[in-house]
């Protein structure tokens, strides 16, 4: 939300100042609403689009709609708890209407049993404490909510063969990580598909998750790393990765190959 005022401001030709001089405080304001650090009313938000005289009513709505429900999702009771990169992934996973992911080392987080996760985040080269580890793992399997909705988004997983085989956990827990992979293909709006190793990947792959939104200017791109995550939302970064999604996804087996593939990985842990 604060990357779509400073958009919109940028677009109107203002700078901070001014827009700090007509909220009747400093530049500052702005910096803190855009960067989201300070929270926003839906009402502040609507004088704000008015004020860079947009045009985008679909988008202002849904900028509206984001300050009213903002701090109040299930999330926050992590807050001050967890890094905020945690909460904004939940928060991001829980707008969306639809989600395309590339996962080359791991089962993705929101389909993680709580073994495997547990498992996951103990051998990581940064361990927490054992309390810390535990509410990770409780958080990880929360976020799996959103597939219990009326209306879950569809969720398109690209997963490379690697990650059904490496070895961060016990062949038991890996096995019923795969039999949960594969219950989870099943789900109505969820789709797997498996990238085998003698397939030629392009050498730019790596994970990723594409969440689109009810309008594509909010559409936002995470990027996972070891240590930590990014969000993109510029256009041409966006392009970039359906660009990139779309290519990988034309290597993947087909739905029924894939779920053959990862029963019969599972089979020979």
């Amino acid at each position: 939300m604060g990357a779509e005022l400073r958009k919109m401001r940028e677009r109107a030709g203002l700078s901070g100042s001014q827009v700090g001089a007509f909220l009747g405080g400093e530049r500052a304001q702005v910096s803190h609403l855009e960067s989201g650090r300070y929270g926003v009313s839906a009402e502040r938000v609507r004088r704000l689009a008015a004020h860079y005289s947009a045009t985008d009513k679909r988008l202002v709505d849904a900028l509206a709609d984001m300050a009213e429900e903002r701090g109040k999702g299930w999330w926050e009771e992590y807050r001050g708890i967890l890094s905020p990169g945690f909460l904004d992934l939940a928060e991001l996973e829980h707008h969306a209407t639809r989600m395309r992911a590339i996962q080359m080392l791991h089962i993705p987080g929101i389909l993680q049993t709580e073994s495997y996760a547990r498992q996951l985040f103990h051998s990581s080269v940064s361990r927490p404490p054992t309390t810390e580890l535990d509410t990770q793992v409780e958080y990880r399997i929360r976020r799996r909510a959103i597939f219990d909705r009326p209306q879950p988004p569809k969720f398109d997983v690209l997963i490379h063969e690697a990650a059904l085989r490496m070895r961060y956990c016990t062949p038991d827990t890996m096995r019923a990580q795969l039999d949960f992979l594969l219950e989870a293909s099943q789900w109505p709006t969820v789709t797997v598909r498996v990238i085998p190793f003698d397939t030629q990947v392009t050498g730019s792959a790596h994970s990723v998750l594409y969440a689109g939104a009810s309008v594509p200017a909010l559409d936002t791109v995470h990027i996972d790393s070891a240590f930590d995550g990014g969000f993109l939302d510029a256009e041409a970064q966006l392009a970039k990765y359906r660009t990139l999604l779309d290519a990988v996804e034309g290597i993947t087996l087909g739905l029924d190959a894939s779920r053959k593939f990862i029963h019969r990985t599972a089979q020979e842990l």
